[in-house]
């Protein structure tokens, strides 16, 4: 299968490249391009037949978009994007798939499946089907709907505070208990698990770095790189142990920190 990527972080697109060759090593990436101009003109030169095409929407000079109103691409596109409000513009062009930041290998499995299946019904992979478009629409509809935790009621003796969550630096597991630790330095317990914050919590906030920490963005003071590309970081208020990002996470986070 030959493949082309479209999109301006080099990182997410090596990652990605990753991905594809974890799923089959024999699948060729013709190009990693970063902006509009230059798939333009990439797709206008290139006699090479692409299979399929993975294309981020926010480009270094403008949106994703713009390349189907300057070529004559037919090619299978699966999307991939940190931001959901362009899921319907999307499907009304060659879309196979459309898949959110950080991509999951699972997701991303799914979508090159569906892209094979539809090749193997129809000759040629066909667009979404109006009944994807509605199931779509209701997933959006959904996620829009999302109500992310505010705040946090906190029994402290025989009293009970309420915790905003933006006055919150991060979570820390010890000894099967999680604690809060708010920016002025209060360390408190919190009846959620790490997992559960998790998908409670905006991920446009916090982040799971490891099994022991989940971070606000503005609590990191300072990252420290160690060999092997290992990540320390500097929290505020500041940690009673050292806090290392999991190498399982390593690019995730730095996509995170990137949005």
């Amino acid at each position: 299968m030959n493949v082309t990527i479209i999109e301006d972080e080099n990182l997410t697109a090596k990652r990605l490249e990753s991905l594809l060759h974890k799923y089959d090593p024999t699948i060729k990436v013709l190009a990693r391009i970063p902006s509009v101009a230059e798939a333009v003109a990439w797709f206008d030169e290139t006699p090479a037949p692409i299979d399929l095409v993975f294309m981020d929407i926010h480009l270094e000079d403008d949106l994703g978009f713009r390349i189907f109103e300057q070529t004559q691409l037919t090619t299978p596109v699966i999307f991939t994007t940190a931001y959901d409000e362009y899921m319907i513009q999307a499907f009304k062009v060659n879309s196979i798939d459309y898949l959110l930041k950080p991509i999951n290998y699972d997701e991303l499995v799914a979508a090159i499946e569906k892209y094979k299946a539809l090749k193997k019904q129809f000759g040629e992979p066909a667009s979404t089907s109006a009944h994807d478009i509605e199931t779509l629409l209701k997933l959006i509809g959904k996620s829009k709907q999302t109500d992310y935790k505010e705040r946090f009621m906190i029994t402290i003796g025989t009293k009970i505070r309420s915790i905003e969550t933006g006055d919150i630096a991060y979570f820390y597991l010890e000894e099967k208990v999680v604690f809060l630790v708010t920016k002025d330095g209060l360390t408190l317990p919190v009846d959620y698990s790490l997992d559960k914050l998790t998908q409670i919590l905006n991920p446009r906030q916090f982040f799971r770095i490891s099994r022991q920490f989940l971070v606000s963005l503005p609590a990191i003071q300072t990252i420290h790189t160690f060999s092997a590309g290992k990540l320390k970081l500097d929290l505020a208020p500041k940690s009673r142990q050292e806090v290392f990002v999991s190498g399982d996470r390593m690019t995730e986070f730095k996509e995170w920190l990137g949005k």
